[in-house]
């Protein structure tokens, strides 16, 4: 897009300057002003080169600007997209934009192609896991976050011409599953909840699994029927593992429900159980084994241990000395199948058909005979979304794929911090906060807010608001509306923010309509299109060009970067940077709605020209707010 090469423009005439004059190229900067008065990049060039040549940056600076005017005779005579260059007293050298190009350009691009497109993958193959909730229990907000992150990414890099399969993979065979079996084999709960409006999820997480844990302080011999369930859960046991699949399929079922309210959806559902029945953990433990990757311990606490070394973590249990594999080790050969180093040994089967009408799959190890399966593995890239606290572990999963001499760089962690509750979101779900600023949540504990729980508080807010503000939405489509504002609200809350940074969760918050939320980028979607349908306008072929005012300039300068924060977001693999793109965006366009006059503008071109734009900023919006899994609504 125009602002892009602007910035290209900018550095080559930086860098013909440094020729002309000699001078190694030396790696600069060019950034945005914080200052309009400062132009619309800066470059940083001189203060690098004022021990070189003795001079201060002013100098410097000044003596590289000259030569400007030669580039721009030489290179860009015709059409250039700098319009000044200035060597500022501080030492910067501050470039001006070319408004009536940029505007020109980048307006007429956005009305006639499709921006929700880019080629920025090339068709390369990405693995994206996310989820992967253990199926004992019904998601709660914390999850959510998962589901957010992994949706956004997925969203983002499918339209970007990405080859994306995106994972869930099911522990089914872990302690929390055995958790749930103690209760309902040893401690008889029913395997069907008493009460029937409870899902089968909320009933097992907050009933059987809470309770279960309550119990083993006060009755050791539970822990070790978990202990015994757990190995004839990993051992294959027919009759345990038919049992844990029933039970673990209702779980996971009711699970998916909530991942699609939240507009999330998978492509295959990984069974833990899968990989430890199938030769596929054998394979790998052989190898480790013969390849001295894992060692045996013989004395110490972990005597009759399978251990890995870790030149970073330290030592990590593999194989315990019962026999059991530990968290970590049910994850190596499942990474070293997504990178391609193991090869898929499974077969896969339809699970259901989704929200959006696609099929999940799931691995099975049933013999199948139909021979048209579905590609999943290997990835180019594979991301695996999970939070902070596996962050140790998933350093040592990829120490051990270079064990294997495996790239470890196509294995990335995408890690996130945990959410909180804010206090009066606390209060308003009926937990106790002790007026504390926030509520940390925890599934063994029983200190948690199920998520449809919360979705189901945000929908009735964001109905009784829809209700004050549009007395003319009933029905079904005030149903609609408000269920997705409520989505909005929470996927928009969920991804904002730094990754790596604590989440405050907050309902008020985040279905604000004057504040960063998601429900506010909605309303600026929904004023974009009241506007267009009120100046019944069929064609937009204003010249942006005309449009003069510095609330314009700053519109369309924005507007001329969003592929850049496509690309950034990609590299960086930070969705906050859509966020954050959309909602100054949607920040602007509202400062152009309330200052200037659009339809009631006097001057005829200049008012096509504003409906033009404001056309550039609606599918803008749509673009983006799509990304994070928010549905655009017309009316709200």
């Amino acid at each position: 897009m125009s602002f892009k090469k602007f910035i290209n423009e900018a550095n080559e005439a930086v860098k013909f300057s440094l020729k002309k004059l000699d001078i190694k190229n030396e790696a600069f900067n060019l950034t945005e002003p914080t200052r309009d008065e400062f132009g619309d990049l800066s470059c940083n060039i001189a203060f690098l080169l004022t021990k070189e040549l003795q001079k201060s940056p002013q100098v410097i600076a000044s003596m590289l600007v000259e030569q400007y005017h030669q580039f721009h005779n030489e290179t860009y005579s015709n059409q250039s997209y700098i319009s000044s260059v200035v060597a500022h007293e501080s030492g910067y050298i501050n470039f001006q934009a070319n408004l009536a190009l940029i505007s020109k350009e980048v307006i007429s691009h956005i009305l006639k192609n499709d921006v929700s497109r880019m080629d920025i993958g090339k068709g390369k193959k990405v693995i994206i896991e996310h989820t992967s909730v253990n199926p004992n229990k019904a998601l709660h907000v914390g999850h959510l976050r998962n589901v957010a992150i992994g949706d956004t990414m997925y969203r983002i890099l499918r339209d970007t011409n990405h080859d994306v399969k995106v994972l869930n993979y099911v522990d089914d065979s872990g302690l929390q599953v055995a958790d749930i079996l103690v209760g309902f084999l040893f401690l008889k709960f029913p395997v069907t909840p008493p009460n029937h409006n409870i899902k089968f999820d909320t009933y097992c997480g907050n009933e059987v699994y809470v309770k279960v844990n309550e119990l083993y302080e006060k009755d050791p011999t539970l822990v070790e029927k978990r202990k015994s369930l757990l190995k004839q859960l990993e051992e294959g046991d027919p009759q345990i593992n038919s049992f844990a699949s029933e039970i673990t399929s209702k779980v996971l079922k009711d699970q998916l429900r909530t991942c699609w309210r939240m507009k999330a959806r998978y492509d295959l559902l990984n069974f833990e159980s899968h990989i430890l029945i199938s030769r596929l953990w054998k394979k790998t433990f052989e190898i480790m084994r013969n390849e001295n990757i894992i060692i045996k311990e013989t004395e110490g606490e972990n005597a009759g241990c399978w251990v890995f070394g870790s030149d970073v973590e330290g030592t990590k249990i593999i194989v315990r000395s019962d026999g059991t594999a530990t968290y970590i080790a049910k994850d190596i050969p499942y990474a070293l199948l997504k990178v391609g180093t193991l090869e898929d040994q499974f077969k896969y089967q339809v699970f259901l058909k989704q929200w959006d009408n696609t099929t999940l799959w799931s691995s099975t190890t049933d013999d199948l005979k139909e021979t048209n399966q579905p590609n999943f593995f290997p990835a180019i890239e594979s991301i695996t979304v999970i939070d902070n606290r596996q962050t140790r572990l998933q350093k040592i999963i990829k120490e051990i794929l270079n064990k294997f001499e495996s790239n470890s760089n196509r294995y990335m962690h995408l890690g996130y911090g945990p959410v909180l509750l804010s206090n009066r979101t606390a209060k308003d779900l009926g937990m106790e906060s002790d007026d504390q600023k926030s509520v940390q949540m925890s599934g063994r504990k029983g200190v948690f807010v199920d998520a449809d729980f919360v979705l189901d508080t945000l929908y009735r807010k964001a109905k009784e608001e829809t209700i004050k503000r549009n007395p003319e939405i009933t029905g079904k489509d005030l149903e609609r509306t408000s269920e997705e504002i409520a989505i909005s609200a929470m996927r928009y809350s969920l991804i904002k923010n730094d990754l790596e940074m604590e989440l405050k969760f907050d309902m008020i918050d985040s279905l604000s309509l004057d504040g960063n939320s998601g429900p506010y980028l909605q309303y600026a979607y929904a004023r974009c299109c009241r506007l267009i349908d009120k100046s019944k306008t069929n064609s937009f072929s204003g010249d942006a060009s005309i449009l003069t005012d510095p609330i314009e300039y700053r519109l369309i300068k924005h507007l001329s970067k969003y592929a850049i924060s496509i690309e950034d977001t990609i590299n960086n693999m930070e969705p906050k940077l859509i966020a954050l793109y959309a909602y100054e965006l949607a920040t602007m366009f509202n400062l152009f709605y309330e200052k200037l006059p659009i339809l009631k503008e006097s001057d005829a071109e200049i008012s096509r020209a504003r409906i033009s734009l404001v056309e550039a900023i609606r599918k803008i919006l749509k673009t983006f707010i799509s990304f994070v899994g928010i549905t655009p609504l017309e009316r709200m």
